[in-house]
């Protein structure tokens, strides 16, 4: 099964409450974090609620 690195590039700050809860749920709380996370449907709904925010990488 394939994963996505995902690294926090822009802050939280200001940003739309559920925009942080999404950022969170994935591990995400301060610029330069990082996460492994499978790369399903549920994934990819929440980089493309938060993609302005991240920066993603396919690992294998």
């Amino acid at each position: 099964m394939a994963n996505i690195k995902i690294t926090l590039v822009k802050s939280l700050n200001g940003r739309l409450q559920k925009h942080i809860a999404t950022a969170d749920s994935l591990g995400l709380r301060r610029i330069g974090d990082e996460t492994v996370q499978p790369d399903n449907p549920q994934t990819r709904g929440k980089i493309q609620k938060i993609g302005y925010l991240l920066k993603v990488e396919e690992v294998k």
